[in-house]
């Protein structure tokens, strides 16, 4: 569902993603992990086609910064850019429109009532808290129900309701033949969730496991995350399990 092929990034003489390179199954979730400056970021922002970057990146077979790529790819940025002059409804007709969606209310209703959204459709972008603007964040990336959907930080600033709900949409999504990329340094937010973990230092891809090869080598998740961010980048060789 989404290959990226020898992908490097710089800004200046930072060289934010360096040569990165994996392949993700259609239907599956993969947690993209590391610590703050890992280039986490950067990278998804070069999938979704914002930032110029050497190599390649294809969505189901097609190129990432095509019109076709991107009417079945999603993004849920880490910081929610919201318009201050349109109301939460106006926001969700927004998105429909862009994405040229005709059957999408009873969706739009249903995401409003599961993040406890449907008392504010009147409220505009900016008179809503930082936690209401992040779950309406949410709401705008899922209404299209995209065949691959990318996150960055999707669970900073939410409740635990609303925690709880965005983990059953995720799980809903894999069951629907969907494709999940979420990127996180919270990794007992998703550690029930994954199916492949990406881990990311120093703007490297240091780890590239499933879960089922992590439990064959008696592994956890964060033992495997601590022993290569902590560690001297120079005694962290590439893990692939693969």
């Amino acid at each position: 569902m989404l290959t990226v092929s020898h992908v490097t990034k710089n800004y200046g003489k930072n060289l934010a993603c360096n040569d990165v390179s994996f392949h993700i199954d259609r239907g599956s979730i993969t947690v993209l992990l590391g610590p703050n400056g890992a280039g986490k970021s950067t990278l998804l922002k070069s999938i979704t086609g914002f930032l110029r970057y050497r190599g390649e990146v294809l969505v189901n077979g097609i190129p990432n910064k095509t019109v076709d790529a991107k009417r079945i790819m999603g993004y849920i940025p880490e910081i929610p850019s919201l318009y201050p002059n349109l109301t939460v409804a106006e926001h969700m007709e927004f998105i429909a429109r862009a994405y040229k969606l005709t059957d999408y209310k009873d969706f739009a209703t249903e995401l409003l009532d599961r993040f406890e959204l449907s008392d504010k459709k009147k409220k505009f972008g900016d008179e809503l808290s930082k936690g209401m603007q992040q779950k309406l964040n949410l709401c705008l990336g899922l209404l299209p129900r995209p065949q691959l959907l990318l996150m960055d930080e999707p669970m900073i600033g939410l409740d635990p309701h609303a925690i709880k709900e965005l983990k059953k949409m995720i799980e809903e999504m894999r069951t629907r033949g969907r494709t999940v990329l979420v990127s996180t340094h919270m990794i007992d937010s998703i550690d029930m969730l994954w199916d492949r973990t990406l881990i990311m230092q120093g703007g490297q891809l240091a780890a590239n496991v499933t879960r089922g090869e992590l439990e064959q080598n008696g592994q956890h998740l964060e033992e495997l995350f601590f022993a290569i961010t902590e560690s001297a980048p120079a005694a962290v060789p590439p893990i692939d399990m693969e």
